[in-house]
């Protein structure tokens, strides 16, 4: 049995990004940048009126000034000339400020008549322009290699006349569960049968965390049920099967992955929950076993699978780790390092009075596990307790 650590650092070891693909802007979220995205124009690419108004000089808008309106300038029609002494040009917001003019005066300002304005307020300074570049200029750095992308970047790059970035491969990730007891929701349970729920969270951290998640069904307990689960996963990076880890007579995940030819890395981490936890690799897939547990799976998850589909994506593994105080006491812990459902709010942490490794409750509102190193002490109210977010 080896400790959390040296588990991930196995799990870890050779794993890197999976290749680099163009995509199109509407599916860039969530996805790590492969090379820096530089922008191809300046943003806006001309001086543009921010107001609906008149283009002139500063030097001429005065309260009470006449200006002779020489033409008009809306958006996408640029006025065909220049701004003189005592002259303004008719704009819209977004419109080209024509040269000669410094100053927007808004509509609300002026009193038109026929060819005319009349400045009816006081300007206190140029205004109402936005410069070219205001925004980003040609050559700027919009992102950064390794970067993971959200839902504005695909409007930024568009602006910057792109229309499509170059990010490395999600990597694809297959799930399968495993036992006779697990039936599917929303039929009758019998004696000893439970619903098979695991998969459901599974999948949804796994698209959370970079990867592409499928789930391939419910293995029976045996050897050529899970055989074909692993065959039929041949296309996979990675592999996830959940349950069968534990050392029963029906428990046949690793017998069969050893049929296969697999090599394990490890069998079993001194970590809790999740002791079963399990690793190795068949053909170029890396498998993660987790156990049947809810919350074994979960937290065994969050350590292994999810620091593994990270950098197999192009990014950062490093969990996303802190500490906060206790708002309740913590007893001291045993001899394996311990993960405690958690909830951090209001820069205090508050652990799920009930541990349990078969409840899934828990989960629906901890955002964070406890950290708790092999035979640490107990903590009181107020003390640090290091965590890491669950999201």
């Amino acid at each position: 049995m080896i400790s959390v650590e040296e588990a991930l650092s196995i799990v870890l070891s050779g794993a890197a990004p999976l290749g680099v693909e163009s995509i199109a802007l509407g599916d860039c979220a969530d996805r790590i940048v492969a090379a820096d995205i530089v922008a191809r124009i300046t943003q806006p690419p001309f001086a543009a009126s921010a107001m609906d108004g008149y283009a002139a000089r500063f030097a001429d808008a005065t309260k009470g000034e006449t200006l002779r309106v020489i033409g008009e300038a809306p958006a996408g029609a640029p006025f065909d000339g220049g701004v003189g002494a005592g002259e303004a040009v008719r704009i819209f917001t977004g419109g080209v400020v024509p040269p000669g003019a410094d100053h927007v005066v808004i509509q609300e300002d002026a009193a038109r008549e026929g060819d005319a304005i009349t400045i009816s307020e006081a300007q206190e300074r140029p205004r109402h322009i936005r410069p070219a570049g205001v925004d980003f200029q040609k050559g700027d750095v919009l992102a950064r290699a390794g970067e993971r992308l959200h839902e504005i970047h695909g409007a930024l790059f568009a602006a910057a006349n792109i229309d499509s970035v170059s990010v490395f491969r999600r990597p694809r990730v297959a799930v399968f569960s495993n036992g006779d007891e697990l039936i599917e929701p929303g039929a009758d349970l019998k004696p000893g049968q439970i619903i098979n729920s695991n998969h459901y969270a599974l999948c949804a951290l796994i698209e959370n965390w970079g990867g592409e998640a499928t789930y391939l069904g419910c293995a029976r307990d045996s050897e050529a049920d899970i055989e074909a689960m692993f065959k039929k996963a041949r296309d996979a990076d990675m592999i996830v099967p959940i349950g069968g880890a534990s050392v029963g007579d029906y428990d046949f995940v690793k017998t069969a992955f050893r049929k296969l030819g697999g090599e394990t890395g490890f069998e079993k981490v001194a970590v809790r929950p999740g002791k079963p936890t399990w690793f190795g690799r068949l053909r170029s897939a890396r498998i993660v076993g987790l156990p049947g547990n809810p919350a074994s799976a979960i937290v065994t998850a969050t350590l292994f699978v999810r620091p593994l589909a990270v950098a197999l994506g192009g990014g950062d593994p490093t969990a996303a780790e802190g500490t906060a105080p206790l708002a309740a006491p913590v007893p001291a812990n045993g001899g394996r390092e311990t993960y405690l459902r958690a909830v951090v709010r209001d820069d205090a942490i508050a652990p799920a009075p009930d541990q349990d490794s078969s409840l899934l409750r828990p989960f629906a509102e901890a955002n964070a596990l406890i950290k708790r190193p092999p035979h640490g002490e107990a903590l009181r109210v107020g003390d640090a307790a290091p965590f890491v977010r669950l999201r």
